[in-house]
């Protein structure tokens, strides 16, 4: 196989640096953009106009090739979307109407941005693949095991989505950022002179463009001609007593404070959805904490599996700091986990992501 180097080339301000750093350091780099989702379906929910925020647009597109140009490398577009469909967009909905909350990005990075793409370097005949994602790679000289391990810039640290990797995958794949803090990046990118050095950063899931999942699954359906019978449900308080009526459960997600449709004095949240029942169950924010929780389709990375308890930190949001635990192995291969002190929303279908210090030891769902 050649030296080649396959950068993902998303036309952000991270994948443009990073190609034009690797272009810099005399690596021998192509560009590649997976085209993912048809920014033109659902135009009844499109996003206002000027709105940003969101990745894997035309527009970005655009960017990469402009990137591309500018640092003088071969520059390719694939389209992916069957792939995305099936890998990202349908388990999306599906997890949603179970009364679970997805988390796309990791599907995305599992299935498609990794899987796919490292499928695309071998048909250029590249040897690894390189992307923009702030995180770190090592091998453990001892086991021979690749680690994943924390960024140095924890605000922007994206293993939380990368716990799906696979040890070939770790084995080929740069993370030339895993290093750097934001602001190293953008001033590299101005330095570089690069077309979107001062471009803004994209949060939202780039197939929400409006960002109202419930609008969203509702679309979707209805564009695959799929009838949803109309439904009802009830909203309760953790005693039973009900406050309102809503006309679906998919709408609503466990910590959930805002657009609830009912009145209280004191502040409600979302404890708990019953897709079976259509009911949602709201309550104060202590009713929130929780000191267990049971992880299902657990991926190990950095050890082999859990042969008996251990202790770990556990990161159940992208945004929280792993909290000390306990994790207990399942004859099932599940793994439940015991925090030392209770922990807020935890909540079914996200991730839960087990570390030691900046170490990634396994990853898995939260049921």
């Amino acid at each position: 196989m050649s030296d080649l180097i396959a950068v993902a080339m998303s036309g952000g301000v991270d994948s443009s640096t990073v190609a034009a750093l690797m272009k810099r350091d005399g690596y021998n780099i192509a560009g590649l953009t997976m085209q993912l989702w048809n920014q033109r379906r659902l135009p009844e929910l499109a996003a206002e106009e000027g709105a940003a925020g969101r990745c894997c647009s035309l527009d970005d597109v655009y960017d990469a090739r402009r990137v591309a140009e500018h640092v003088g490398i071969p520059y390719y577009v694939v389209n992916l979307e069957r792939q995305f469909e099936e890998s990202v967009v349908a388990p999306f909905v599906d997890e949603y109407l179970a009364g679970r909350t997805p988390i796309p990005c990791t599907l995305c990075n599992t299935f498609i941005k990794f899987d796919q793409f490292l499928e695309l370097a071998d048909s250029v005949g590249a040897k690894a693949i390189a992307t923009g994602h702030y995180a770190r790679v090592t091998q453990n000289a001892e086991t021979g095991r690749w680690e994943l391990r924390m960024a140095r810039d924890f605000s922007k640290d994206q293993t939380y989505f990368l716990w799906g990797l696979t040890q070939d995958q770790l084995s080929r794949t740069l993370f030339p950022l895993g290093d750097m803090v934001k602001t190293e990046v953008r001033d590299l990118a101005i330095a570089f002179d690069l077309p979107v050095a001062r471009k803004g950063e994209s949060y939202e899931i780039c197939f929400v463009p409006n960002g109202d999942y419930a609008a969203f699954i509702d679309g979707y359906l209805k564009e695959k001609g799929v009838e949803r019978a109309a439904v009802q449900g009830s909203i309760v308080t953790e005693g039973g007593r009900e406050l309102g009526r809503h006309t679906g459960a998919h709408q609503f997600t466990v910590g959930q404070r805002k657009g609830l449709g009912v009145s209280s004095p004191e502040p409600l949240y979302v404890i708990a959805t019953d897709p079976k029942s259509q009911t949602v169950t709201v309550g104060a924010n202590e009713s929130l904490l929780r000191s267990t929780l049971v992880v299902r389709g657990i991926n190990w990375l950095s050890w082999s599996g859990l042969p008996a308890p251990a202790r770990a930190k556990v990161r159940i949001r992208n945004r929280h700091i792993p909290a000390p635990a306990t994790l207990y192995p399942l004859e099932d291969g599940r793994v439940e986990v015991r925090f030392d002190e209770p922990q807020r929303a935890i909540t079914p279908g996200q991730g839960a992501v087990f570390y030691s210090d900046d170490l990634v030891l396994a990853g898995g769902w939260i049921e």
